[in-house]
């Protein structure tokens, strides 16, 4: 059986999808989301094996939703949509299946005969979701970021973030008097977000320009990056030409 998510924030549309989706033998529906952190919650809950995802939605956008899935462990991804043809265009060309508004039900049974074709091959997940990013950092960088707290979802604004430290393959998030961790490495979560906000220094760590105080130079070539709330960061001389260029930009550069 085929376990299928509909996400749509209109209820007539998940309505049609639900009816088409029973006359299937091999499909069973187990739910539906009307927003993104409701849609990231049944994923984690109930790990389908499709999502019939919409990109326009208030909230979190389809795209941005597709941007925070993990690899390992996220499913197949069907863009419903009444985008524009550059983003057609770009499913098509990254071997993504779409439904374009208003679709029939001869559509709806090809892109689920091409479901149930890359299942049976075990392929095009990862490609899938790598599509999704690259096509969202194309759009515009990530703007919010869906971390979890305890056993519930919440969105956070990327630019509330004061400084972002790897972890093995976890990023720890830190902002004024919280952290959250996501399951992503600090490259990884980098290419997201935004390249003339968050900065790298460290093989290990990389800061909001938004939050630097200070910047003092040490020996060999490192800085000492202060934030706001006091915590120091060094800044290593790898990282430090690519970091000044930006930085200088921003706030003045101490002698």
């Amino acid at each position: 059986m085929i376990k299928v998510l509909i996400v749509d924030d209109e209820a007539p549309a998940r309505l049609k999808l639900a009816r088409w989706l029973v006359e299937h033998e091999d499909i069973v529906l187990v739910g539906e989301a009307a927003d993104g952190v409701d849609a990231l919650q049944q994923i984690v809950a109930h790990q389908p094996d499709v999502v019939l995802l919409d990109i326009q939605m208030p909230g979190l956008s389809g795209l941005e939703i597709a941007a925070q899935l993990e690899e390992n462990s996220a499913p197949l991804i069907v863009f419903v949509t009444a985008f524009d043809e550059y983003a057609i265009k770009a499913f098509e060309l990254a071997a993504l299946d779409y439904l374009l508004k208003p679709y029939d039900k001869p559509r709806l049974q090809l892109a689920l005969a091409r479901v149930r074709a890359r299942l049976a091959g075990g392929t095009g997940i990862g490609a899938a979701l790598a599509a999704a990013r690259a096509l969202q950092q194309a759009r515009a960088p990530l703007t919010r970021l869906v971390v979890p707290i305890g056993e519930r979802l919440q969105v956070i604004d990327a630019s509330a973030i004061r400084w972002l430290e790897s972890d093995d393959n976890y990023v720890r998030l830190h902002l004024d008097g919280q952290r959250h961790s996501l399951r992503r490495t600090l490259q990884e979560l980098l290419a997201q977000l935004d390249p003339q906000r968050f900065v790298r220094i460290h093989k290990s760590a990389a800061v909001n320009i938004d939050a630097i105080t200070t910047l003092e130079p040490l020996f060999k070539g490192d800085y000492e990056v202060t934030l706001k709330g006091g915590q120091q960061l060094r800044l290593s001389r790898r990282f430090k030409d690519a970091a000044l260029a930006l930085l200088g930009k921003k706030i003045p550069l101490a002698p």
